[in-house]
């Protein structure tokens, strides 16, 4: 039996006229494409290719090899669409809820890998700041959404037939102007420091963050300035500005693009948990989608 990897490189470079060029279409470097051709040759026990300077031509063995690959890959292609048509996969619409910031950073490459392995699924992507997916989902207005929830808080119970699945975990980091006084040092910096130090207070009407909010002024942290807006790039803005200090995810910490300086606290109890939601009674498109994002962030992992 032929591995169809190779075949499908033999057809490459029979199409390119180059193993190089062919390696670049198919995402292999050039000496990778060549071992897996050397094992197709010695496969099929002939010369396949004869390799020159400026490219290389496929033998009377190679021609009549390809021509034969060409008809059998077309046929496992068929045989894919028709296996993703029985199992709801060709065709039909997936609803996908996401918030801003996962919607930016971390969606798109996912939604990339499910287009390129189901393209005739039509894809619909909604912003719903949390829980507000949460509850399109347990409506049905949603097929499944990327939403989050904040320690320390009190755990929201989930509708009925509504799952969640973790996927990322980060730490809620505390940001400042560059070159402040609570910017210096290496080590994570005590909670209690907060004490009467001027804080943006980020959207502490928002569920999510009400835990977080108590809990810093708790910690004697002064609101400075209230920034309703549950997005984070007004607060990352504001901070750089010298406005105050804020306490934000790890992940928008590293993507701010405005200049900011970033410190671990302690206890490092504040944390972000990123979570798709599904019903279970969910279809196969959206069983794909949450299996790859299963596999793009890592079950509960870090950024």
């Amino acid at each position: 039996m032929y591995d169809p990897t190779r075949l499908a490189a033999l057809v490459a470079v029979a199409e390119a006229g180059s193993i190089t060029r062919a390696a670049a279409r198919l995402g292999y470097t050039a000496p990778a494409l060549s071992q897996q051709l050397a094992k197709l040759e010695r496969e099929a026990g002939a010369e396949l290719l004869l390799r020159h300077h400026r490219g290389a031509r496929l033998t009377p063995a190679g021609e009549l090899l390809a021509g034969r690959a060409r008809r059998v890959l077309d046929e496992m292609d068929q045989a894919r669409h028709e296996l993703a048509r029985l199992a709801g996969l060709s065709g039909g619409l997936l609803r996908v809820g996401t918030f801003v910031t996962a919607g930016i950073h971390l969606l798109p490459p996912v939604l990339s890998a499910f287009r390129r392995a189901h393209p005739d699924v039509e894809l619909a992507v909604t912003d719903y700041e949390p829980p507000a997916g949460v509850a399109a989902v347990a409506a049905g207005d949603a097929d499944l959404a990327l939403t989050h929830a904040y320690e320390p808080a009190a755990a929201e119970p989930l509708p009925a037939g509504v799952t969640a699945e973790p996927l990322l975990v980060e730490e809620l980091v505390l940001v400042t102007a560059p070159g402040q006084i609570l910017s210096e040092g290496s080590g994570p910096l005590p909670v209690a420091e907060l004490a009467g130090r001027p804080l943006i207070s980020s959207a502490p009407d928002h569920p999510p963050r009400r835990g977080v909010e108590r809990a810093l002024a708790d910690a004697g942290a002064t609101t400075a300035v209230v920034c309703r807006s549950p997005g984070y790039a007004l607060v990352c803005a504001l901070v750089s500005a010298g406005l105050g200090v804020a306490v934000v995810p790890e992940m928008v910490a590293s993507m701010s693009p405005t200049p900011l300086a970033v410190r671990r606290l302690e206890p490092s109890a504040f944390r972000r948990t990123i979570s798709v939601v599904h019903r279970e009674d969910r279809n196969a498109a959206a069983a794909s989608l949450v299996a790859l994002l299963r596999n793009g962030f890592g079950r509960a992992g870090t950024p």
